[in-house]
């Protein structure tokens, strides 16, 4: 059974699934592109969903799209603008990057969720749920109509993050402490506005705060309490104390059994953000001709709660590596059939169960692939089998005519020069270098030959 890491018990904890698991991930902001600092959160859902189905367990996931909320007034401003400057409409513009995202993760192979709610589709739900809040006490109304969570109401915030109550400090500067809030933690469930993007309710008229609407869908879709809850590491504060704590004084329950989040990625040792000039999209993997599914095998070479520094480097290994197990599959789908390698699968799958522990299972492949004693039948059925989990396209070669990448022609014609002047160490030199192009090579007595 998956045993995984819960960030709010700090230890690594086994899932007790009953008929289905339900789990929610927080979903993109649609008013731009996301990068594969983005999409590495959405391999971590798409892999435990994986790993539980592969045991036969039905999966409720549950994935919001922010087309509102986790904006400033000003926030607003500029997405009405920048609309407006793009010749659409707010809500043509949030469709248009809600499509590049699907396009996306649907390139890396990700299973889309059950349940993908639009914010702006969902305010009744955030809403009714900001009502309750007021009702139990947990939430106040200030007189310009903005609605605040009263956190002093809920004694184990803090408990995600470790940020206590008692150790918060407010603003660094006096007057930047907002006078409406009863406490400096406090923050804004509902925001008075006018314009674009605004909805009446009994406060009056203005948009939703960030955190409410992940409470309200959550709650919603797939009920309290439900199994998992994914995300960023940069989202445990104060994004999910916030949602906890919203969810749990609404509920009257612990809402959420296990919090599980993703770490940071680097891109060339910098933070990926827009804000650095440092944004790698991948469509720009595409464009440099290396298969999307490169960045899914980048990703799996790291646990996914450990940082990860992405390169270029990295990226082209790991095309040549999935280039070259595609072209290995299909050599082997030639062979006689034979049982799956089941010590190597059991290995894997164990990797897969110990916290998503990839580059381990990443490392049997790699040894199943070179031993020798393991008929390439077993190794096809094997290679496929646990493509279930990896998500690789594996397949992809089978019967296809194979072609020769660009410029290992040159370096067969070098090797063969090599070898007719026995240069053996240059042989094999050459030989390493079409390797790393995905290309296999063999002596025979009449000659190399190649695959």
């Amino acid at each position: 059974m998956l045993r995984i890491y819960d960030t709010r018990t700090r230890q690594v904890e086994e899932l007790a699934p009953g008929r289905a698991v339900r789990m929610y991930t927080c979903g993109p902001t649609v008013y731009r592109y996301a990068h594969v600092g983005n999409l590495r959160t959405y391999l971590l859902s798409d892999l435990i969903r994986r790993v539980l189905e592969r045991r036969r367990t039905r999966m409720l996931a549950c994935q919001n799209i922010t087309d509102v909320g986790h904006l400033t007034d000003s926030g607003v401003d500029k997405v009405v603008e920048q609309a407006h400057a793009e010749g659409r409409s707010v809500r043509e513009l949030a469709r248009f990057y809600e499509d590049a995202f699907r396009n996306d993760t649907a390139a890396l192979n990700l299973r889309p969720p059950e349940h993908t709610p639009r914010a702006s589709e969902t305010i009744d739900l955030m809403i009714e749920l900001i009502a309750k809040l007021v009702e139990k006490g947990h939430a106040y109304v200030v007189p310009d109509g903005s609605v605040f969570f009263d956190v002093r109401t809920f004694p184990t915030y803090g408990e995600i993050s470790g940020n206590r109550l008692d150790a918060l400090k407010p603003a660094h500067r006096v007057d930047t402490v907002d006078p409406r809030k009863r406490f400096h933690a406090d923050w804004a469930l509902w925001k008075p506005a006018e314009g674009e993007l605004t909805w009446e309710t009994p406060w009056g008229r203005g948009f939703p705060g960030w955190h409410v609407e992940c409470s309200a869908m959550s709650l919603r879709f797939l009920g309290a309490p439900f199994d998992l809850h994914t995300g960023g590491i940069d989202l445990r504060f104060p994004h999910h104390e916030d949602e906890r704590a919203q969810s749990n004084a609404a509920a009257e329950q612990e809402v959420v059994r296990h919090w599980v989040h993703g770490e940071h990625l680097l891109f060339d040792g910098r933070k990926m953000a827009k804000s650095t000039g440092n944004v790698v999209l991948l469509s720009d993997v595409v464009a440099a001709g290396l298969d999307p599914l490169a960045v899914r095998m980048a990703f799996l070479e790291h646990r996914y709660r450990q940082q990860m520094n992405l390169t270029w480097d990295t990226l082209r290994a790991a095309d040549r590596t999935v280039r070259r197990w595609r072209a290995r599959v299909a050599e082997w789908a030639e062979s006689p059939s034979a049982p799956m390698a089941s010590a190597y699968v059991e290995r894997l799958e164990a990797a897969f169960d110990d916290d998503l522990d990839t580059p381990g299972a990443l490392r049997v492949l790699r040894e199943l692939e070179r031993d020798e004693s393991v008929a390439p039948g077993a190794k096809f059925e094997s290679f496929l089998h646990v493509d279930q989990l990896l998500g690789l396209d594996l397949s992809t070669d089978i019967g296809k005519v194979p072609v020769m990448p660009a410029g290992a022609g040159e370096l067969l014609e070098a090797r063969a020069r090599a070898r007719d002047a026995k240069d053996w160490k240059e042989a094999d030199r050459l030989r390493d270098e079409l390797a790393t192009l995905g290309v296999r090579v063999s002596d025979t007595p009449e000659g190399q030959t190649w695959t």
